[in-house]
Order: C-alpha cells, then structure tokens, then sequence
C-alpha cells in the first residue's frame, strides 16, 4: 500500500504532468495563432496588389494571363501553408507523445515495484497467481510497446504521404500554368 506521502507525491506529479501538457497545447495554439495572422496580414495585402493588378488590366487577354500568374503562387502558398500547420501539430503531438510515454514507463515501474512488493509479501502457495499476475503485466507492456511502435510508424507513413501530396500538388500547379502560358 502506498504511504499518504507517496499519494501527494504522485499526485503532485501528475498534476506538473498536466500543466506540462496544457502548456505544450497552447504553445502549439499560440503557432497556429500566429501563422493565420500572418497569412491573413499577407492575403490583404496581395488582395490589395491584385485589385490593384485586376484595375490596371486594358484587355481580356491581359486579365487572363494575370489569372494564370495568381495561379501557381496560391497553390504554392496553399502547400506551405498546409505544411506549416502539418509541421505544428506534428511538433506539438510529437511533445505529448514524449511525456506520454514518459509517464506510461513511470507508472508501469510503479506498478511493477508494487508487484514485487506483493510479491515478497505473498502467502506461501500464491507461486502460480504471483507467476500470472507478473505475466499479465508484461503482455500488457508488450501489447502497449507493440501498439507505441505500430503509431509512430503510421505517423512516419502519414508524414510521408502527407509531403509527397504537398509536393504533387504543386508541381501539377506549376506544370498548369506553363501550359496555360505557353497556348
């Protein structure tokens, strides 16, 4: 059995635990927070050079080859965009992961202390529940490091696909507007 001081201690730790993570939430927040400002101050300004642009143009063949310039920098800036949120939800799930799996070893250390502990302390003849018991916990570990490694690696897959996509879409983007420009 666990003391009072060793509850408050856990507790105590859980609760750092908690704010660790809520501080991890809102800096990734805060990123975000601050990449749309910075798209939103961006996109008002080019708004203002493309009416400006758009207000300039003589004829209909000016106007189209002015839509066909807007066109690749918007998809370009479209996947930069979508890579830097990527990129901040990655970061952020990366931290939570961390701590995560950080604070899932503590606990199983904990609990395999307090194990042994019982384990020490069993009554003669309890072999066979202690010997279950000790490999319950460790098919429970196993299925828990199985399942950890399983999520990075769709994690590293996702990543993967998620680039590939990034770079497709704008090298089709660009492809399209060469073609635009060259008929």
């Amino acid at each position: 059995m666990m003391t009072a001081d060793q509850l408050i201690t856990a507790q105590k730790a859980n609760v750092e635990t908690l704010f660790g993570l809520t501080g991890k939430a809102f800096e990734g927040i805060e990123k975000l927070i601050e990449l749309n400002l910075q798209v939103a101050k961006t996109a008002m300004g080019e708004a203002a050079a493309t009416t400006q642009a758009v207000l300039s143009v003589k004829d209909a063949q000016e106007l189209l080859a002015l839509q066909a310039g807007l066109l690749q920098p918007a998809a370009e800036k479209a996947a930069a965009y979508s890579r830097h949120v990527y990129e901040i939800a990655q970061t952020t799930g990366a931290e939570v992961n961390r701590v995560a799996e950080a604070t899932t070893a503590d606990a199983q250390a904990k609990f395999m202390a307090i194990v042994d502990n019982a384990v020490k302390n069993a009554p003669a003849g309890t072999e066979n529940a202690v010997t279950l018991v000790k490999s319950a916990v460790a098919a429970a570990s196993n299925a828990f490091e199985t399942m950890q490694k399983a999520a990075k690696q769709a994690a590293d897959v996702a990543d993967a696909n998620f680039q590939a996509l990034s770079s497709t879409a704008v090298r089709a983007t660009q492809a399209a507007t060469k073609a635009r420009r060259a008929a």
